[in-house]
């Protein structure tokens, strides 16, 4: 039987800030093209057949996938060069489809971003960089991947550096914060660093560990000294 006097408990929506993101220089995309001529197909599938996204090692995939240039462009075989710098991965597919067309019938084209990589410090349980699979991936998503917060985390503070053409953009975010997720911050972009801060009381903590250490290793070195001359 249910308790009549337990509220039922209404959902809160948020509309997310989410834009598209749009292809840069030095991006990597890897382009994957199936037809019924194999042949024709692994003239341009440099990455192998047999992985699928995801599965391979990022680090081949990174290697083998087609590097955008300073000017916007990635060259592909008998297709040649293909500005897709500005486009978003639907639109890059699109025009490498059309490409493809005037060589292969019937091809079908799939591109993905493979060089989409977040960087995460500080106070999270397993710090380094991660390849993300999702082009919206967001700010929770990511820290997960981190293994989420120590507990001498700053959850009010968190920095987000992310490198625009104008220079380095640094913000602060609040993790405590429900209106997070209509920020336009909530979803990350490649090449993102995210830092996060301990608290004022662990590092005073941390702080207070060092000095008692600092004032044990004199203390024993004044015994030493004083042992010795006596």
């Amino acid at each position: 039987m249910q308790n009549s006097n337990l509220k039922e408990q209404v959902p809160t929506s948020f509309n997310t800030n989410y834009s598209t993101y749009k292809l840069q220089n030095n991006d990597v995309l890897s382009v994957k093209v199936l037809s019924v001529d194999p042949d024709m197909s692994e003239l341009f599938n440099i990455t192998n057949p047999n992985n699928s996204y995801g599965v391979a090692d990022p680090g081949s995939m990174y290697l083998s996938g087609y590097s955008i240039d300073a000017e916007g462009f990635i060259n592909l075989p008998t297709v040649g060069k293909l500005q897709v710098a500005g486009l978003t991965t639907t639109q890059a597919q699109d025009l490498i489809q059309r490409g493809l067309s005037r060589y292969i019938n019937d091809a079908t084209v799939v591109v993905k971003l493979i060089s989409f990589k977040i960087s995460v410090l500080g106070n999270v349980t397993r710090p380094g960089y991660f390849y993300v699979f999702n082009e919206r991936a967001n700010l929770l998503e990511v820290l997960g991947m981190a293994g989420d917060l120590t507990q001498g985390a700053n959850r009010e503070n968190i920095k987000l550096i992310r490198q625009t053409p104008e220079g380095a953009e640094v913000v602060l975010l609040d993790l405590t914060d429900a209106n997070l997720v209509q920020s336009q911050y909530y979803y990350l972009k490649p090449n993102d660093v995210l830092y996060v801060e301990p608290r004022k009381a662990q590092l005073k903590r941390e702080n207070l560990i060092v000095v008692s250490a600092v004032l044990g290793v004199i203390s024993t070195a004044a015994l030493l000294v004083n042992f010795f001359v006596k």
